[in-house]
């Protein structure tokens, strides 16, 4: 919900294993109903406006298809009658490979997809155009193996952020190319000369 969702970083798709699922529900259900939705400037509110109405209108969209689709609103799915505001959204049984689950959402949802296979679960994540940023949670050695597998630029591992001036910051597939911050991304400011001298003249 950081930024109302509207962040390149922000996780889109949230898969699920189908043992923890009902409790992840359950509890990022009251997550989000204890977010207080309305003006930036207002310090009690959570959940501030999205960059336009026809933003709003994009995310809004998104979720009704997704409910068409097949998915069920637990939490949220309203816009406000004046602004730009859209309410903390939680989806589950979010179809892979439907529309809300192929694109960058840039606003307060969650889409949940169960699975059942850590190898499912890799397959789902990488088939997609993009590549920016991934994160994993569970027990540490397994959560790595999982980071190893995933196509992204940048993988956290059981935390939310992931952003450091020290570490390279950049994606891969449409998320872009080359990085910007940490050592990799001074290369980025330098020009490289290649010489090549015949050994043999």
């Amino acid at each position: 919900m950081r930024n109302g969702g509207a962040a390149c970083t922000a996780a889109n798709r949230i898969y699920v294993h189908s043992s923890r699922h009902d409790e992840f529900v359950e509890r990022m259900t009251a997550e989000l109903a204890a977010l207080s939705v309305g003006p930036g400037l207002d310090r009690s509110r959570q959940v501030g406006a999205l960059v336009s109405v026809a933003e709003r209108d994009k995310v809004a969209e998104l979720v009704d298809g997704a409910v068409e689709e097949g998915a069920r609103l637990v939490h949220g799915g309203k816009s406000a009658e004046h602004g730009a505001f859209y309410d903390a959204t939680l989806l589950t049984g979010v179809r892979h490979g439907s529309r809300i689950s192929s694109t960058e959402i840039f606003g307060p949802v969650v889409a949940v997809v169960r699975y059942d296979d850590v190898d499912e679960a890799v397959r789902m994540a990488n088939d997609t155009v993009y590549g920016l940023m991934a994160y994993v949670f569970g027990e540490e050695r397994e959560a790595m193996a999982v980071a190893r597998r995933l196509e992204a630029g940048m993988v956290a591992i059981n935390r939310g952020v992931v952003s450091d001036p020290a570490a390279p910051f950049g994606g891969v597939k449409q998320s872009g190319l080359g990085r910007e911050g940490g050592f990799d991304g001074i290369l980025e400011f330098l020009e490289e000369k290649y010489i090549a001298l015949d050994a043999h003249p």
